[in-house]
């Protein structure tokens, strides 16, 4: 089965924020792959990643990246897929914010869709609902997701009332 959706993040301690993602990815049984893909320190595999995804079957990306957070921006840089970043409040970054802007300020030209700190659960859906405008199984699912959030909250309002 192709990959659909590619996740990538800058190191392997970003794994517990991004497995979010995939956990989503496969509640919409969406095809998925995973690597550890550091801007920094291999940038030939940032590079060979980027500019090949879209010739195996990838459709969108998500990357996952703390402290200066370039992975995403160099990812959207080079390849012509829609980009996702998640910026992730690591162990050298300053709260998060430092992720946040490097992720989010991207030049004209370059866009990342950037979703909230540590937010790969939403990067996730945002990934599902941009394959479902080509897939209508996918479409459905979360058309259905959306019902179930919907219902959760009217169970959860109705627990406060009584």
């Amino acid at each position: 089965m192709k990959k659909v959706v590619s996740i990538v993040m800058g190191s392997d301690s970003d794994l517990p924020i991004m497995k979010q993602a995939a956990e989503m990815l496969e509640k919409f049984n969406i095809a998925y792959e995973i690597d550890i893909v550091s801007a920094h320190r291999t940038p030939e595999k940032l590079y060979e990643f980027s500019s090949n995804a879209h010739k195996r079957g990838v459709a969108v990306i998500i990357a996952g990246a703390g402290g200066a957070a370039h992975l995403p921006g160099m990812v959207a840089a080079i390849s012509p897929l829609p980009v996702i970043g998640v910026p992730i409040k690591s162990s050298n970054s300053i709260d998060g914010w430092d992720s946040v802007l490097s992720i989010l300020q991207m030049p004209g030209g370059v866009p990342v869709a950037t979703v909230a700190l540590d937010g790969a659960k939403n990067a996730g859906i945002l990934a599902a609902q941009i394959v479902s405008a080509t897939d209508e199984t996918v479409l459905n699912k979360i058309i259905e997701y959306k019902q179930e959030l919907k219902e959760i909250v009217i169970e959860k309002s109705g627990k406060l009332k009584a």
